[in-house]
């Protein structure tokens, strides 16, 4: 696969229909920030809008092109392009040990399981986890099964990272480290969070409402009117005398 020298994302139109239901309608932005933030209520059509960038949910209507591919026509491929870190490492782990989990990319690649597992070892000593290689995966903390999780993405190198709320079940410390290791990555990264202070520094930020984009620009201005709105709605139901 080869990847044109367009470091854009672009959805063209874009429709998603999941259990009968159409969760996204008529999406389209293009985005060429380094660092992507995506905001919004739960159930608003984020998950399964970033989901499409690597082929794990197909669009009902519209395109999606990755760094000048069309991901349709990638088909399984796209994971090469775009590597994906869901909420819950226990969703993504599939294999027993450290080691076995971070060269299953490489298998995937084409490398021979021997290759692989050297390879891979290698990748864990330069980011100082030679020591975890061989544990069992279910021994670690959230955090370090994270960790795991995202080094397991990172060593295909794809050209895009995606986040799916990946610090959701983290401590303050630990959400915070990770982040900056993420800061310093060379990938483009797209990051759903509802940790608005991690997306501040951010290039650009979308916020996604009902399924429609209802602003994309500069962290300051689209967080702002988000918590702007928030606070409105908030108002309005304790004035409306509705509960949780």
């Amino acid at each position: 696969m080869t990847i044109k020298n367009d470091p854009t994302i672009v959805f063209d139109s874009v429709s998603i229909k999941r259990d009968g239901r159409m969760v996204v309608e008529d999406f389209s932005v293009t985005l060429a920030g380094q660092r992507i933030g995506v905001i919004g209520r739960n159930g608003s059509g984020k998950s399964s809008l970033v989901r499409t960038l690597n082929g794990l949910l197909v669009p009902a209507a519209g395109n999606v092109v990755v760094h000048g591919q069309d991901v349709a026509k990638l088909k399984s491929k796209a994971t090469q392009l775009t590597g994906f870190v869901f909420q819950n490492p226990d969703h993504q782990i599939i294999f027993p040990t450290v080691v076995e989990e971070v060269s299953f990319a490489l298998k995937q690649l084409g490398f021979s399981k021997k290759d692989a597992e050297v390879k891979a070892l290698d990748y864990l000593k330069d980011n100082g986890l030679e020591n975890m290689a061989e544990k069992p995966v279910l021994s670690l903390s959230e955090g370090q099964k994270q960790l795991v999780c995202i080094l397991s993405v990172l060593i295909g190198e794809p050209k895009v990272l995606v986040l799916d709320e990946p610090f959701s079940s983290l401590d303050f410390r630990r959400t915070r480290i990770l982040a900056r290791e993420i800061d310093r990555l060379s990938q483009q990264v797209v990051f759903i969070s509802h940790d608005l202070d991690l997306l501040a520094h951010y290039d650009e930020v979308l916020w996604i409402e009902a399924g429609k984009l209802r602003q994309h620009g500069a962290p300051r201005e689209v967080i702002g009117n988000y918590l702007e709105y928030e606070k409105s709605q908030l108002e309005m139901s304790s004035v409306g005398g509705k509960g949780l």
